[in-house]
């Protein structure tokens, strides 16, 4: 396996820290899996890596940051094996492909101590498609960079033409407006969602071309990216708004 593949993996779920106990599920159509809600229970999602040749197994990683850690440790081309207590894995072991001798070793924990990703009950329509090209990935990136201490960004509709505002309210503010284009608009109230949050999933994913932010009116967001062997997908819940 290549250690690049899977940090880039890890990043679209841990988000910089936001998700850190997950499970990873190997399964036999030689894809790797995990489901994962924040701890703020504002953003859920699920990323797919295909082409993992690893048998079926279900993983417990509690501490996503010490394993990114101890991977740093190692050269790009890694294998993986697990060691196991009455056929169940307790231990993943990383080593370097080339034989230097070196390896790490990651204590893997029960499933039952990994919250579970709740499956939603009811999707509703996305009535407004905004697309998300690499200039707006760039700008709410910097633009995010910019206001670090504003934790929210509203989507308006003025007229048929949507903006992502960071920092936007009723006051007077610092903010960042950034136009972007719409398949279809039908967003009749201003929504906000956590800044902090989307800006991470946009710094995960930045190496997709292109993507479609969908919104609906009762305030859930759906994104997905999918780029090279990886699906990711992500639902953000609005904030309520404090103007």
């Amino acid at each position: 396996m290549n250690k690049s593949t899977l940090n880039r993996f890890i990043q679209k779920y841990n988000l910089s820290g936001n998700a850190e106990q997950v499970k990873w599920s190997f399964n036999g159509d030689k894809t790797l899996s995990t489901r994962f809600i924040t701890g703020d229970k504002s953003l859920l999602g699920s990323v797919k890596l295909q082409q993992v040749d690893f048998d079926d197994v279900d993983l417990g990683v509690y501490d996503t940051a010490t394993l990114k850690s101890l991977l740093a440790v190692l050269d790009d081309d890694i294998d993986i094996s697990l060691t196991r207590l009455d056929e169940k894995a307790i231990n993943m072991i990383v080593k370097n492909k080339t034989n230097t001798g070196v390896s790490v070793n990651y204590t893997l924990s029960d499933l039952s101590v990994i919250p579970d990703a709740p499956a939603l009950k009811k999707v509703p329509h996305f009535g407004t498609e905004i697309n998300i090209t690499t200039d707006v990935i760039d700008k709410f990136i910097k633009g995010k960079s910019a206001l670090q201490d504003t934790e929210r960004f509203t989507i308006i509709n003025k007229d048929g033409q949507c903006s992502l505002v960071i920092g936007y309210s009723a006051t007077n503010t610092n903010r960042v407006s950034i136009p972007v284009s719409t398949s279809t608009c039908e967003l009749v109230d201003n929504l906000s969602f956590n800044a902090d949050l989307f800006k991470e999933v946009l710094v995960a994913n930045r190496e997709c071309r292109t993507a479609t932010l969908k919104v609906a009116n009762e305030g859930l967001a759906k994104i997905v990216f999918n780029v090279d062997n990886f699906e990711s997908e992500y639902f953000m819940v609005s904030m309520e708004d404090v103007d």
